[in-house]
This record gives structure tokens, sequence and C-alpha cells, in this order.
């Protein structure tokens, strides 16, 4: 479906929707969708400066869009930027726990084992996408608690269900994002607040690029093993 036609299905005229990890490349695709199905679309960056393109973008019409710097992993500028938005928007409708993602220390490959695996890296990709998911989701689900409804939504991953090669901490991570929501959606079950988690597969991204192609853009072995 092309962002035209989600316009044409659905109506967020008036929604306040927020989101993690929107700039990248699956997360800023569905904030530009959003934004031009009418929401009020607010992107949290650690550096709103270097998000010019979609910035733009997101203020394509009918819906608005604009950056507001948070760190994910930063309760304190969580808060502030919950704070910002209220003061703009009045309400917060959605969370979109969007942020998320590997490092290549935190990945085995030939030349480096499971053993050795660096303990900083394991807790840089573990942090991102679990205490990356869970820290937003205590901010806002406040607000939305406050409003009496919203709407939760968190990025999982495949790897989640059926964990990837090599990928030990990021698929590690996904399951637990993938359990967290599950326990959420029972805690927040009498409060209006709706949770889910969106699974995707697999997206060539800067980061996966080398892994799953080569420089001429065939596959790699994995990239053909993936498929």
């Amino acid at each position: 479906m092309g962002h035209d036609d989600f316009r044409k299905g659905y109506d967020f005229s008036g929604r306040t929707i927020v989101m993690t990890g929107g700039t990248g490349v699956l997360g800023s695709e569905m904030a530009v969708a959003l934004a031009r199905a009418g929401a009020n679309m607010v992107i949290l960056a650690r550096d709103p400066s270097r998000a010019g393109e979609l910035k733009g973008r997101l203020e394509e019409k009918p819906g608005s869009g604009t950056l507001v710097h948070a760190d994910v992993l930063v309760k304190e500028s969580l808060a502030k930027a919950a704070k910002e938005i209220q003061g703009r928007f009045g309400r917060v409708n959605a969370l979109i726990n969007a942020a998320g993602g590997n490092v290549p220390g935190a990945t085995t490959n030939p030349s480096q084992r499971f053993f050795d695996l660096p303990e900083d890296a394991l807790k840089q990709v573990v942090d991102l996408n679990l205490l990356g998911t869970i820290i937003p989701c205590q901010v806002f689900a406040q607000i939305m608690a406050e409003q009496g409804e919203g709407n939760i939504i968190t990025i999982a991953s495949m790897a989640g269900f059926r964990p990837l090669t090599r990928t030990i901490a990021y698929s590690a991570a996904k399951a637990g994002v993938s359990n967290f929501t599950q326990w959420l959606a029972v805690h927040f079950s009498k409060v209006g607040i709706r949770v889910n988690a969106l699974a995707p597969g697999f997206f060539l991204t800067e980061q996966n690029r080398t892994l799953l192609t080569q420089p001429d853009g065939s596959l790699t072995p994995r990239g053909n093993t993936i498929l």
C-alpha cells in the first residue's frame, strides 16, 4: 500500500502520534504515511538536525510533522519532550516504539567467537532494543493513563520468534520486546490503553546491506539463506 492509498483508507486528523526511531528506514516511512493521513507526527531523535530530509517530508499536508530532541535511554529527556508535546498538542494519542538495531560488536562471525563478544556491545544492543522500548512507555503511557485512553505499538522482530544465527543480543532483546508487549497489554487492559506489537521481516538497510548483498547487488550466502 502506497502513502496515497494509505491516506485514502485512514484518517488520523487531529491525532498526535509520537514515534521513537522515526529516522530509520522503517520508522520514517511509517511516520510519513501517518502524517499524510492527517496525524500530528512527532519524531523523537537524539539529533534532530541530522533529519532534514525527513522533516521536509513530514511537513507535507494534510498532517504535520516535527522532530523533538530525546534519548530513549534517558528518562529525563523523554519527560522533557513529553511536556513539550503536551504543550503544543494537548494530548498524546499513540506511541510507536521503533528505536532499535544491532552493532557488529554484538554479532558472531568467523573472526569473532561467541566467547569473545565484548560486554559493552552486548549491553548496547540489549539496552537500545529492550530498555529503549520500556522507558518511553513509562513516560508516555503515564500521559495516556491520565487521559483514560491511548495506543502503544512496539516494533518487535521475527528474529525474536526464530533467532537468527550470529545476532545473539538483537534476537534475545527482540524476544524480550515481544514478551514485554504482552505484559504491558495485560497491565493496561483496564485503563483504556491498547498495546500491540508488529514483527517485520527483512528490510535492506545500511545496517545490514553488507551482510545481505555483494558490492554488485547480488545476494551473499547469508542473504540467500534468509530468503
